[in-house]
């Protein structure tokens, strides 16, 4: 059973028509959900419009430079994530970006590897993705309280059952800890299972 997490929401924005189109048919090839944006003045109302985890932004740009855009998005979110692209590298205009909390600072034409590792950074920060410990730990979370509420079973009974504390039981079923081997044998047998049949299908 895979864990299914929210799809990241990208916004591309660069004067350049053929580089936003390139990268909104690679991103959405990964399954995101990407917007793409020519016109760097629409940005603050597109952002007032839709939540968005992700801006890549383009510092040159005829209308306003990226660090106008940064600033501006900054006033009105200083939790979003956001990426500057540039043609045209130059200290001050990475120092300026990175005092903004930019994630990232890339030189175009960009390096897919490098971009994705970035990507892969911002949905960690922003709880999008799992390593496959934590996947297994959700997965054991959600067959334990499956099984549980198939049986009518409450936190409360199930501590009864299996000696262990309703808080920790509670913690197990949201993936907040790593259950023991002890535990998940207590908790199999309060719940009349075997112990491989609460990893799912892993």
């Amino acid at each position: 059973m895979a864990i299914e997490l929210p799809p990241m929401k990208i916004l591309i924005v660069d004067d350049d028509r053929a580089i936003c189109d390139y990268m909104q048919t690679l991103l959405e090839r990964s399954g995101y959900q990407v917007k793409a944006m020519s016109d760097p003045t629409g940005v603050s109302a597109e952002l007032k419009k839709n939540d968005y985890h992700l801006v890549i932004l383009d510092l040159m740009m005829p209308k306003r430079d990226g660090i106008e855009v940064l600033q501006e998005i900054r006033k009105q979110d200083k939790d979003i994530a956001v990426v500057i692209f540039t043609g045209y590298p130059n200290l001050d205009t990475a120092v300026a970006s990175m005092k903004l909390d930019a994630v990232d600072y890339i030189k175009k034409p960009f390096n897919v590897d490098e971009f994705d590792a970035v990507i892969e950074r911002v949905m960690r920060k922003k709880g999008l993705s799992l390593t496959p410990e934590e996947e297994l730990h959700k997965v054991i979370g959600e067959t334990i309280r499956t099984f549980r509420k198939d049986k009518s079973l409450t936190l409360r009974q199930m501590a009864r059952r299996t000696g262990l504390s309703v808080s920790l039981l509670s913690q197990i079923e949201r993936a907040e800890t790593s259950a023991s081997i002890s535990s998940l044998y207590k908790i199999s047998v309060g719940l009349g299972v075997k112990v491989r049949d609460l990893f799912g299908n892993y």
